[in-house]
């Protein structure tokens, strides 16, 4: 799935080549993903000049004079600038069409993502209004982890996965955060003293941009906008490594079940 990482790097990849130009129309192949696709997509597009490309958590926000279009890329999805008239492959979903003969393509073999439409403030949004601070940002520190924590048995990796309390963490990133930080994923939130909830927020703040200065990671289908690979699998440490000796000590990384999410930790590094 791509997480914030994935959608940062897509964000910076299509930015340069959108921003200021205006969206000619839209092409809807398949309007049932996660949310249906409106109906009438193209004609509220059609004409709009795209003044930014932000991101929310792991939400991806076109804002178009008046209007804004929130894309989620679910578990399988990307988003490649490609020529308008090239044609569409089996997953090739819908299409953002461009006054420079470009098209935005959203392919997404699950369909798990989403494209949906706003005149309000996207960040009054029901799917964005409740979300965290973003990890990037001095909002996302050790002590805002301490409160959201107090009082929480549930494990800390659950809690760091809650776009309520951060958002856009998702599972590899929450895995090599916590090795980083040498919590166990499992260890309660409440039970866990604020100097090492200080250590935990600087290494999510840590791991996250050097993905994003990677490129992001490549797992299964993820590719940036222009169709390019992220490289930062090549640096995970503990994420999909089960069985596979620490990088640190040697010893075994394991993997647990966590939230219905596979964990993967070193009982040596990790307490």
């Amino acid at each position: 799935m791509p997480e914030l990482p994935e959608v940062e790097t897509t964000r910076r990849g299509i930015a340069p080549h959108i921003v200021g130009r205006r969206i000619r129309g839209a092409a809807v192949r398949q309007p049932r993903l996660r949310w249906p696709v409106a109906r009438d997509l193209s004609r509220r597009l059609a004409g709009r000049r795209v003044e930014a490309v932000d991101r929310r958590g792991k939400y991806l926000l076109i804002r178009a004079s008046g209007i804004c279009v929130i894309v989620h890329l679910g578990m399988s999805g990307s988003l490649r600038l490609v020529n308008s008239r090239a044609a569409p492959q089996a997953h090739d979903h819908v299409d953002l069409n461009l006054d420079t003969g470009l098209c935005l393509r959203l392919r997404d073999p699950r369909r798990f993502g989403a494209v949906l439409l706003t005149a309000r403030d996207p960040a009054r949004h029901r799917l964005l209004k409740s979300l965290g601070p973003e990890p990037l940002t001095d909002a996302f520190d050790g002590a805002w982890l301490q409160r959201a924590a107090r009082g929480r048995r549930a494990p800390v990796k659950n809690l760091i996965m809650d776009g309520r309390v951060v958002a856009g963490v998702g599972n590899i990133y929450a895995s090599e955060a916590l090795f980083l930080a040498g919590i166990h994923p499992a260890r309660g939130a409440g039970r866990i003293a604020r100097r090492r909830l200080d250590a935990l927020a600087d290494a999510i703040k840590q791991v996250l941009a050097d993905a994003i200065e990677q490129g992001g990671t490549t797992l299964r289908d993820f590719v940036n906008g222009s169709g390019e690979p992220g490289y930062f699998l090549q640096h995970l440490l503990v994420y999909g490594r089960a069985g596979e000796p620490c990088l640190h000590c040697g010893g075994v990384i394991l993997q647990k079940v966590l939230g219905q999410r596979a964990s993967f930790y070193c009982r040596r590094c990790q307490r």
